[in-house]
């Protein structure tokens, strides 16, 4: 019986795998849908490209999002033995003396192997699975943590009824089902704990582009052309707008002009009058 879920779950997991033409097109997004032998295979194919030395590092990360990485002396019979049983993919650095490395897809058989890389590449259905093997202890025996990783994927909800009404016509369960969600079913006693749960459709993320900034030799940001057309228009509207010239000449000024001259107030008020 085991044999046949292993072989179950072998041929499962080809039947969700991708081809990758080249290994520099690795990212967080597809790795989650790659065999362990089709990474190793299309490594190999680049291995020896002359820049690739600058991509390992990069890729070996990205692959450890999905996978175990183990890194080897080939040349240590034990550990060769270890890894080269055809349970691992091997993979060889781009520099052969720092060994090789043994590639493994994380098993996912416990709740606590959820996380917040893995829960959006799962199924309803094994995540259900993984909550019914936890002790059988229902959506609260989980810890908060976990939970947490679980919502970022998955709509959540739960409700406890008695056995006998649990699956009632036109009830909570067969209306969640109609609403598309998967429910797991937790005895407890003469109630049961339902628990429904549905994939949360993925969210886009918006990036915002940069534009690329130039710099002096000294080191100073040098002004885009719109930055440059921007601050004359503004030189212009503050000319055009700007009283702070005239309100300078206030009366206070207009009298020490006139004492300076040996008039006063008066006088220039009389000169008026006569005119």
């Amino acid at each position: 019986m085991k044999e046949e879920k292993k072989a179950a779950k072998k041929k499962a997991a080809k039947k969700n795998t991708v081809t990758l033409e080249c290994i520099l097109d690795l990212n967080p997004n597809n790795i989650w849908d790659l065999d362990e032998f089709a990474i190793a295979e299309a490594w190999e194919k680049e291995r020896k490209a002359e820049d690739f030395s600058i991509s390992e590092p990069k890729l070996l990360n990205t692959i450890r999002l999905a996978f175990e990485v183990v890194h080897y002396n080939p040349e240590d019979e034990r550990e060769a033995a270890k890894y080269e049983n055809g349970g691992w993919a091997k993979v060889t650095h781009c520099q052969e003396s720092k060994g090789c490395v043994a590639i493994r897809r994380k098993a996912i058989e416990r709740i606590t192997d959820l996380s917040y890389e893995n829960i959006r590449h799962i199924s309803t259905a094994m995540l259900l699975e993984l909550i019914g093997r936890n002790f059988g202890g229902g959506w609260d025996s989980i810890s908060l943590a976990i939970r947490d990783i679980i919502e970022t994927g998955f709509e959540i909800s739960t409700t406890q009824l008695p056995a006998s009404r649990i699956h009632a016509p036109g009830g909570t369960v067969e209306k969640k089902v109609a609403q598309g969600f998967d429910v797991l079913e937790v005895p407890k006693g003469t109630w049961v704990e339902a628990i429904f749960a549905k994939k949360k459709d993925p969210v886009e993320k918006i990036r915002m582009e940069m534009p690329e900034r130039e710099y002096d030799e000294d080191g100073n940001l040098i002004p885009s052309r719109d930055e440059l057309e921007d601050n004359e228009e503004l030189d212009d509207n503050t000319l055009d707008n700007d009283d702070t010239y005239f309100s300078s000449l206030t009366p206070e000024a207009d009298v020490k002009d006139l004492e300076e001259e040996g008039l006063s107030v008066e006088d220039v008020g009389e000169g008026e009058d006569e005119e």
